[in-house]
């Protein structure tokens, strides 16, 4: 539950609660603002206190996209990831949406993503009777020709890692902001994926200011459902519904492209 609060000053201020929340869940989700922070690339909310209970952010007033936004978001997202990591994962684990993420440090992206982003998540996903036995095969194969698949190699990445649109405020002064981030070392298309997963505003503008400054490898556009498939299992275990078959269809794209 997120709600605006005001301090005795006046100033505005987002309140993050969640009950029953795990001990770390909110001092995670601080670390990882002040992690990504620290690039000085694109703008997070200042973390203003966090204890178990709470979380309290600095207030962004949204506005409307613009081109100029868009533009700034790519050109930040390339700082944001050339400023790196120390390995593929995260030491100290974290959370996407509210399922939490195994820590582990690896040294390459194929063997992490399998590790830690395809294998638990369809685990979950097919417990909670999500994915039937055949779509539950095709991302199995993803894992089993994860190193074919995965493009050419590329040092970590300091990346959002839940980086789907409504994570994205746009605000005053054409300033995107990142929030409730799923931060770690990862591949940079992995961002910029789950920017097209549900439609960004702005995601040619976006895509094409990102180019100019860093261009990605050759066929990055056909490892975008394999980049999606892990908040598409997270989706899946979460809602049920029609996400385990996109899963599977994702999976099947990224097999299909090679």
């Amino acid at each position: 539950m997120a709600s605006r609060a005001w301090l005795p000053d006046g100033t505005q201020v987002l309140v993050k609660t969640r009950p029953g929340a795990p001990d770390d869940f909110f001092t995670t989700e601080a670390a990882e603002l002040a992690w990504l922070g620290k690039a000085g690339a694109v703008a997070v909310p200042e973390v203003l206190g966090v204890d178990e209970d709470a979380l309290a952010l600095g207030w962004v007033e949204e506005t409307r996209p613009t081109a100029a936004a868009a533009e700034a978001l790519g050109r930040g997202l390339v700082a944001l990831h050339r400023a790196g990591a120390d390995a593929f994962g995260s030491s100290d684990g974290g959370y996407i949406g509210t399922l939490p993420t195994e820590a582990g440090e690896f040294e390459d992206w194929p063997t992490f993503f399998a590790a830690r982003r395809i294998e638990p998540f369809l685990q979950l996903a097919r417990d909670r009777g999500a994915l039937d036995d055949g779509e539950v095969r095709a991302v199995e194969q993803v894992v089993e020709r994860i190193g074919d698949l995965a493009g050419p190699a590329e040092p970590p990445a300091r990346i959002h890692g839940d980086l789907w649109s409504g994570n994205v405020l746009w605000g005053a002064g054409d300033v995107p902001w990142l929030v409730d981030p799923a931060a770690h070392g990862g591949h940079r298309e992995t961002d910029l994926a789950l920017l097209a997963l549900f439609g960004a505003p702005g995601l040619d503008t976006v895509l094409t200011a990102y180019q100019q400054v860093w261009p990605l490898a050759d066929g990055w556009r056909e490892r975008v459902p394999l980049h999606q498939l892990h908040p598409l299992l997270v989706h899946a275990a979460l809602f049920g519904g029609g996400y385990g078959a996109g899963a599977a269809q994702a999976a099947r794209q990224a097999l299909a492209a090679r």
